[in-house]
């Protein structure tokens, strides 16, 4: 294993996602650590430590050149000598975050005038001929024109993706546009005021863009939100992904007939209309997620597509048990290729469930979220997850302020005995005797399992296990 072509293990380390693993990789020996190393300092941002940043900051020190470090160390800004190491780290750097970049230089440094010095040199540093990124996110707006730095465009010239605010300077915006005609995945956040209509150009000119995500904060910037949505058009047989938060002012999204994956909504309970989306088709649609969005809306969306869906989440959103058995009806009647389903399913329709679980044979994660206002039958719901659900089912997850009893628990872990062993999230507000689901762990029947309360907000939206 440690003897691998490097070409392999650097296909191999690009998998990893997670820095602690590749870390480790560093100690194998030298070619694993020569291969590792570019694949650690592609984003040196994600996922970064507040106890790290000083020490990034230094590595960043340690790259600039003599130049640079006379010209910060004559106005007694460097107060260390920084030896330049091994690796040229910064040459490996494929993303480049500004907001990052300031963020970290402001906090670490308090004397403002210092900061804007150290961070023009490290501007310079990251925005030159030599660096080349795929990946630029720029949310705050900057007073140092980045556009005027030697090598701009030619470092910007490959980006695919790009996750930036509408409100951006001109000049920098007239820069991205000249630059980015390659973006795949676009990601804007729309302001309540400032926004600037040169989007319009960017978006037009790039030549193959598949995800878009837009995120607006209020709706009174509906005229801009209209422009914007209609120079999107243009895309309309590349794009393959679209998230958007709050109703679209137009009905833009009819044009994307490949869409594959269709993200609604936010995460606040702000509910409107949303028939802007009825009767909209999407012949091509595997994943749909939404947030805040009325049911009849979606179950309208699920009765139009293809039955390719594969994946349906659904967060909680008050609605009536006839909305919910039209949309469990709408799921099983038209997805039967669905593996994933998050949603809420009311008392009175538990033998909708049932059916659903009959239909969807190729089900295998289930993610229930109990009403607060039902009085939840939980034996009746644990006898038919255990004999009406395919053999593909083993994963479940609960979200409820109340809990089962011991007994209804117990029932449903004898119950399934002699299928795969299942892997089991519950989310409460109420405190759970875990040695019950240690017991049934210990026989193998519940491979893994987490607990945690509601309100630490802890990230569920999957079924990773970590």
């Amino acid at each position: 294993m440690s003897n691998l072509n490097r070409d392999v293990l650097y296909s191999i380390f690009e998998q990893l996602h997670d820095k602690r693993t590749l870390s480790s990789c560093l100690l194998v020996n030298k070619a694993w650590c020569v291969t590792a190393i570019p694949n650690l300092w592609r984003n040196p941002w994600k996922s970064l430590k507040k106890e790290n940043e000083k020490l990034l900051l230094n590595v960043i020190f340690s790259h600039l050149s003599e130049v640079s470090k006379n010209n910060l160390e004559e106005h007694n800004l460097l107060t260390n000598s920084y030896q330049r190491p091994s690796f040229d780290y910064m040459s490996y750097c494929r993303h480049l975050n500004l907001d990052e970049i300031q963020r970290i230089i402001n906090e670490n440094i308090e004397d403002k005038d210092k900061s804007l010095k150290i961070q023009n040199e490290i501007l310079n540093l990251f925005i030159n001929e030599n660096m080349k990124y795929t990946h630029f996110y720029m949310h705050q707006n900057f007073d140092h024109q980045i556009n005027l730095i030697h090598g701009a465009e030619r470092c910007l010239s490959g980006v695919e993706f790009l996750s930036c605010s509408t409100s951006i300077d001109d000049n920098i915006l007239t820069k991205l546009t000249e630059a980015c005609k390659s973006i795949k995945e676009l990601k804007l956040f729309i302001e309540l005021e400032k926004n600037n209509h040169g989007f319009v150009k960017l978006i037009e000119v790039q030549r193959r863009l598949f995800n878009i995500d837009i995120a607006r904060h209020s709706y009174e910037n509906e005229p801009f939100c209209k422009i914007l949505e209609n120079s999107l058009i243009k895309h309309s047989n590349t794009v393959q992904h679209c998230k958007i938060t709050r109703r679209p002012s137009t009905k833009f999204l009819s044009s994307f007939v490949n869409l594959k994956k269709l993200e609604l909504g936010c995460n606040k309970q702000i509910i409107t209309s949303w028939n802007c989306l009825d009767n909209l088709t999407f012949p091509s649609l595997k994943i749909l997620k939404s947030s805040s969005v009325p049911i009849e809306t979606l179950t309208s969306i699920i009765k139009n597509t293809n039955g390719l869906l594969s994946e349906i989440k659904i967060d909680y959103i008050s609605h009536d048990e006839i909305s919910n058995r039209n949309l469990i009806q709408a799921i099983y009647q038209n997805c039967q290729n669905i593996k994933y389903l998050k949603l809420l399913i009311r008392n009175r329709n538990i033998l909708e469930l049932e059916t659903l679980l009959i239909n969807c044979q190729h089900l295998n994660g289930l993610f229930i979220i109990v009403n607060d206002y039902d009085k939840r039958d939980w034996d009746k719901l644990f006898e038919i997850l255990t004999k009406s659900s395919s053999t593909n089912l083993f994963k479940f997850k609960f979200y409820s302020h109340g809990l089962p009893r011991l007994e209804s628990l117990k029932f449903f872990f004898d119950s399934w005995r002699g299928r795969q062993p299942m892997l089991l999230q519950i989310i409460s507000d109420k405190i759970i005797d875990l040695k019950i689901i240690e017991r049934y762990k210990a026989e193998g029947i519940v491979e893994r399992y987490d607990y945690d309360y509601w309100w630490r907000k802890r990230n569920f939206d999957d079924f990773e296990w970590f």
